[in-house]
């Protein structure tokens, strides 16, 4: 691979989200050229990275085409041709995070017999080809209710999640390959973001807690850092590091995990990439997370996790009633709360519970920090 500082360096990127933008951002500070690929012409990353390709990441031929080009491949979101990607590595194109991890992430039943195999934590579970076999699971005593289903594929934001907790949930069941995990009642959610570059260097960001909205199930706020004493937080960041470590892989990995009621640890799922759990490293850590991200698929040193101030990042979602063009009410209000970071993504179109936007609420006094952050998201609103 070229010296990935020099003038003729090209980081490919497919994906062109917020997640994709902000790698971006990070990338331009060391003057790295990024190349993009996304099927949005109005992507969030068009107008900020160095060429940017419209066309579908989904595509074997696109995605080929465009790997081909670059000197180092890396990702936003886990749902490209994993058939391209394996066979760019083939031909010798570095792809971080590597493309077995990748098949492995990609597949939620696939990761949670990672997690048995490797004996990480994660709450019991089967594996389903359609909703008949979960009826039947049922039935013949195998699967008790509460459960969650989720899609092997496909599921991203909230979306393939299905919580079964009566008779009644069971008309909604997913008709394709599934799995079904005990739910965790009344479980705490906390995520910590691991970094591992190609020669095993590692770096661990403090676990943040997330709350979610329960119409969207999306993070409505993430604390940082997590309401949780100090063995947890360490077992917290054990578990993560493990995580990377099994799965041998270059880059971020974001590890979401519940902490149920007795107290225990047990992975949720993973993502492979920078992550909504980190968007507050921007300004509230030495290193961003994105910056991490860079360092650890280019070889380099990791930078310090160390945290400089308590901070809550709220997500600006769509409000309900509203598509069309985004128009952003109370952003002047908003912007007056000493403290208050606010990143707009740049997308054209709003609608319910779209990731419009974040904003990180910094505060010495983390209890004055969530006050600010209930006041920002109930005073910026994007409607159209």
């Amino acid at each position: 691979m070229k010296q990935a500082i020099s003038s003729d360096f090209k980081l490919g990127i497919l994906g062109g989200g917020q997640l994709g933008k902000m790698l971006c951002q990070a990338a331009s500070t060391w003057d790295i050229a990024t190349w993009v690929l996304d099927p949005d012409p109005e992507a969030s990353a068009a107008e900020l990275c160095t060429r940017f390709f419209n066309g579908s990441f989904r595509d074997y031929e696109t995605v080929l085409q465009f790997g081909r080009q670059v000197d180092l491949l890396t990702i936003e979101i886990e749902g490209v041709n994993i058939e391209a990607v394996e066979q760019l590595e083939k031909e010798g194109i570095t792809i971080f995070p590597e493309p077995r991890c990748l098949r492995i992430i990609r597949d939620k039943g696939l990761q949670k017999e990672f997690y048995a195999e490797n004996n990480l934590p994660t709450a019991n579970f089967s594996l389903f080809q359609n909703a008949d076999e979960v009826r039947e699971a049922i039935r013949n005593g195998r699967l008790k209710l509460p459960f969650v289903q989720k899609t092997r594929l496909a599921g991203y934001d909230g979306q393939g999640v299905l919580v079964v907790k009566s008779d009644n949930d069971l008309e909604k069941l997913f008709d394709t390959p599934s799995l079904a995990e005990d739910y965790v009642d009344d479980a705490l959610e906390i995520a910590v973001i691991v970094s591992r570059n190609i020669h095993g260097e590692l770096a661990v960001y403090p676990a943040v807690e997330m709350i979610f909205n329960p119409v969207a199930n999306l993070v409505e706020y993430l604390l940082s850092p997590a309401r949780i004493n100090s063995e947890m937080a360490e077992e917290a960041a054990h578990i993560a590091i493990e995580a990377a470590k099994a799965l041998n892989i270059t880059g971020l990995l974001a590890v979401e995990m519940f902490v149920d009621k007795s107290g225990r640890i047990l992975i949720n799922e993973v993502a492979p990439r920078p992550h909504n759990s980190g968007h507050h490293t921007i300004e509230s850590a030495l290193t961003s997370q994105y910056e991490q991200h860079l360092r650890a698929i280019l070889g380099l040193h990791p930078g310090s996790t160390h945290m400089t101030s308590p901070a809550v990042m709220v997500n600006i979602l769509g409000q309900p009633g509203y598509s069309g063009p985004a128009i952003y009410e109370g952003l002047n209000e908003a912007l007056a709360i000493e403290g208050v970071k606010l990143h707009i993504y740049g997308k054209k179109i709003t609608r319910p519970f779209r990731k419009m936007g974040h904003a990180t609420i910094l505060d010495p006094n983390a209890g004055k920090a969530m006050e600010k952050a209930a006041f920002v998201l109930n005073t910026l609103r994007v409607i159209s």
